[in-house]
């Protein structure tokens, strides 16, 4: 049975509220916010026994205070929880206005208050220890969302770990072939430079012919005395023993262990697609921050780091599957592309007689944000250093363009909108690049702000980077004075509106029937955007989200645990955004618009509560900004 009456201020209320504040967080509150919450609520008595809050219930508009007794809850995504005297639920499905999880049960005779969400929600924006409280309830449910993440991409971090991974998998790139009348010089030479143990030699239909190795350069060309103009048709090794890529790692390695092979090709409807090797197998087994961190460093040749781009990317599922949160995983993939960035440049300079004094290769957007996550486009550009830049700029423009075909070649794709060093307008000299900046904030186009957006998140790569460092510093000084291009910087950004309806639910859009949320353009880039106007308003040269969101904070006085709940909601979404790019990576087809988007309804309980908190985090910031500039 159950009986609910209202509470009167009386002295009944009294007496609960020297009963409540016997307990957190009522125990801190002050008096007038307690007595405010009982004067909202009604009693209720249940049955020992009796089942009163099931997810068939439908949306929670209220949560329960014990005042006696004893609650079990059971089957919910948090598993099997005990709730007594003084203890309120279910909070996180009352603040989301969601059903239940799990099936809550009178475990003795129960006396509770129902007290109304909204009037919760209207107290705890006065009472910061009752705000506290809810925050720190949110905070739990991040864990268990990463805790849940962690153990499905353990999972695929296994997989791919494993002999049971599909070959295709491991295919990197074209495969290096000759044509059997290429001589044995031509071939070494090209081993030689890319630093490969194994030459295919293929007909003009990509069919292979055979394979030359280096135990054939000992046994066949160098013990045999053997012209290095034969063609290496006369010395391959024919006949030779092949895999179909759709086959899987296990099978590689037992025929290289039965035959004595380190190279096994692989052919997919009878042509060549690529090469699996016995150092690919071990990779797989010894994959780690060290050594992909040391293969980068070393490499020679825009294959090698072709190889390690990959590694990078198993990497992060790895590391996902260990537990790393968004923060560092998305500052060490971006620290990992730093490294392959930077030995490119330092190659192609190399090679086209360019010192590293006379420029600094920059990076712009998530790459200069030091927040890149594993679906990632190029977004740089180039100082120069010169007196005469018109006449230079061709060299520097080449320059540009061998960067990033390279890039290109290495899994991160040429930039749409040409924001890149082989683009005129992104190679410039130091001067030319302050006049340009000054131009946008004096004058401020919608382009010149779209362009700002993202060029104003620079940061030195490679090169003499104090030339980066002073545009930097160059950006910060003269944007800080000029309120209007800071108005004209958030009013565009308000334009990008956050997926919630009027009455608080997610709103989807479909993209090839899927009924999706784009979690970097209606999440993520709201954060960046309304830390970067922040930042440049107050003159704050740092670049990263977080830490322009924590200066902010600390100019402005905000306490600490807002800031904290604005950075809690945006590494979520990374996080989110990650995971559905691990989840995407499989499926080869999948276009890169569509790395970021997400179904909330397939995602689980937790994260579907932590999707709707942390976009309704995106909504206040903006709703501040509003208020900021007068919008």
């Amino acid at each position: 049975m159950t009986a609910e009456k209202a509470t009167s201020p009386t002295h009944l209320t009294r007496l609960l509220s020297q009963q409540l504040m016997r307990h957190p967080p009522f125990s801190a509150m002050a008096a007038t916010d307690v007595a405010d919450l009982l004067l909202a609520a009604s009693e209720v008595y249940h049955a020992p026994g009796e089942t009163f809050l099931s997810p068939a219930s439908g949306a929670v508009t209220h949560v329960y205070l014990i005042r006696q007794g004893e609650v079990a809850a059971r089957r919910g995504v948090a598993g099997d929880r005990h709730y007594e005297e003084g203890d309120m639920f279910p909070i996180g499905a009352a603040l989301a206005r969601r059903a239940v999880t799990s099936t809550y049960e009178a475990a003795s005779d129960l006396f509770c208050l129902r007290i109304p969400v909204d009037q919760l929600e209207a107290v705890a924006r006065r009472s910061p220890p009752l705000a506290d409280f809810l925050a720190r309830k949110t905070m739990q449910l991040l864990e268990l969302s990463r805790r849940a993440l962690q153990a499905s991409q353990a999972s695929l971090a296994l997989q791919e770990l494993s002999l049971e991974r599909p070959l295709r998998d491991m295919l990197r790139g074209q495969p290096v072939t000759c044509s059997p009348t290429t001589t044995l010089r031509e071939v070494l030479q090209t081993m030689h430079g890319q630093r490969i143990g194994s030459m295919l030699v293929v007909d003009e239909q990509q069919h292979l012919l055979g394979i030359f190795t280096r135990q054939d350069v000992l046994d066949k060309v160098a013990l045999a005395a053997t012209p290095l103009d034969t063609p290496v048709a006369a010395v391959m090794t024919r006949d030779v023993q092949t895999l179909e890529v759709d086959g899987r790692a296990e099978n590689a390695a037992l025929l290289m262990s039965r035959h004595g092979f380190t190279h096994v090709p692989l052919l997919d409807n009878g042509r060549v697609v690529g090469l699996v090797s016995e150092r690919d197998l071990f990779a797989m087994q010894r994959l780690s921050l060290k050594q992909v961190g040391a293969a980068l460093r070393h490499a020679g040749s825009v294959a090698e780091l072709a190889a390690s781009a990959q590694d990078i990317r198993e990497l992060a599922r790895s590391l996902v599957g260990q537990g790393m949160q968004a923060k560092s995983l998305t500052a060490l993939i971006s620290h990992l592309n730093d490294l392959l960035t930077t030995r490119l440049v330092d190659i192609v300079a190399a090679e086209q007689g360019l010192s590293a004094q006379d420029f600094c290769w920059l990076s712009f957007g998530s790459e200069g944000r030091s927040e890149q996550t594993i679906a990632t486009d190029q977004d740089n550009g180039l100082v120069f250093v010169s007196d005469s830049p018109e006449q230079d700029r061709a060299r520097w423009l080449a320059f540009g363009d061998a960067v990033c075909r390279a890039l290109d070649a290495c899994g991160y794709p040429l930039c749409k909108g040409n924001i890149m060093a082989s683009n005129p307008e992104c190679c410039l000299a130091l001067s030319e690049w302050t006049q340009r900046f000054d131009r946008w904030i004096e004058q401020g186009t919608p382009e010149d702000l779209l362009k700002a957006s993202i060029y104003f998140d620079l940061r030195p790569l490679a090169g003499q980077l104090e030339l980066g460092l002073a545009l930097r510093q160059h950006v910060a000084q003269r944007a800080r004075p000029v309120p209007r291009f800071h108005k004209m910087l958030a009013s565009d950004l308000l334009r990008r509106q956050v997926p919630l309806n009027w009455h608080g639910g997610i709103e989807t859009h479909d993209v090839a029937g899927r009924k999706v949320v784009d979690l970097k353009l209606q999440g993520t880039a709201i954060f960046v955007d309304v830390a970067r106007v922040l930042a440049l308003s107050l003159g704050i040269t740092e670049t990263h989200t977080r830490g322009r969101l924590e200066a902010v904070a600390a100019q402005r006085g905000i306490d600490a645990r807002e800031a904290q709940a604005w950075c809690a909601a945006f590494e979520y979404l990374q996080m989110l955004r990650l995971q559905a790019q691990l989840a995407g990576g499989a499926h080869a087809g999948l276009p890169a618009e569509q790395a970021n988007l997400v179904e909330p309804g397939l995602l689980n309980d937790i994260d579907r509560r932590l999707l709707k908190s942390s976009l309704n985090v995106a909504r206040t910031l903006q709703q501040g900004l509003r208020l900021d500039f007068g919008l």
